[in-house]
């Protein structure tokens, strides 16, 4: 399944682009070591997320969106300094931020509460193959970004001349600078419909389900050698 990206060319110069989440892992991920001692367990050693093959692969899954330039957060106050060309044959906007009022959560558990309520600008229109909707949501696994980002989900092989926008909430305390690049919406293909089933385990799976746990329990890295295709 392919996602294609596309801003108004006057635009591309000065836009970073969209990139596979895979390319672009967070710093703090790369630096944090493999295993550490675990004073809870005796000081022996531990392994920790970074031997994490789901954890690892949520981070890497689908495309990230990223900030297009530096915005500063003052007692609640945005600002920015950037300055893309007019764009007279679009009725896009030049702001990399909008808001949203407060109200239109209200009644809803994403309610602000008091925090003020992001909308990051999308310059990118995306496409996906027919069948295809996009999810965007908060970057996944980054409690660290000032922001959180919500989820929605659109039919981007119809609506694929359109832009997305990214409402989120900001974080109450937050003074300082969302640097450019700044991954803002991880965006996930998902493919429509499906269908559930639900049902106890017969003896045959609960004997391969033993397997697997004592097989992962027997050495690290099994689920990524015997269970990733």
């Amino acid at each position: 399944m392919r996602i294609t990206a596309r801003c108004h060319p006057d635009l591309e110069p000065i836009l970073p682009r969209p990139v596979l989440a895979a390319q672009a892992l967070p710093d703090w991920m790369r630096a944090m070591p493999g295993k550490v001692p675990a004073e809870s367990l005796g000081g022996g050693e531990i392994r920790t997320l970074k031997h994490c093959p789901p954890f690892l692969d949520a981070l890497g899954l689908g495309v990230l969106i990223l900030l297009p330039t530096d915005l500063t957060v003052t007692d609640g106050q945005l600002s920015w300094d950037w300055d893309p060309p007019p764009l007279p044959d679009t009725a896009m906007t030049r702001a990399p931020i909008g808001v949203h009022v407060p109200e239109q959560a209200q009644g809803a558990p994403v309610d602000a509460g008091g925090r003020l309520v992001l909308k990051f600008i999308n310059f990118w229109t995306l496409e996906t193959d027919p069948g295809w909707s996009l999810l965007f949501t908060h970057p996944f696994n980054r409690p660290d970004l000032p922001f959180t980002t919500l989820t929605g989900v659109v039919d981007c092989d119809l609506f694929r001349d359109g832009y997305v926008h990214f409402p989120a909430l900001l974080d109450r305390d937050f003074d300082g600078v969302i640097p450019a690049g700044t991954p803002v919406a991880q965006v996930v293909p998902v493919q429509r419909g499906g269908q559930l089933e639900v049902a106890a385990m017969t003896p045959d799976q609960i004997r391969r389900n033993r397997a697997t746990q004592d097989a992962l329990q027997s050495a690290p890295g099994v689920y990524r050698k015997d269970y990733r295709r």
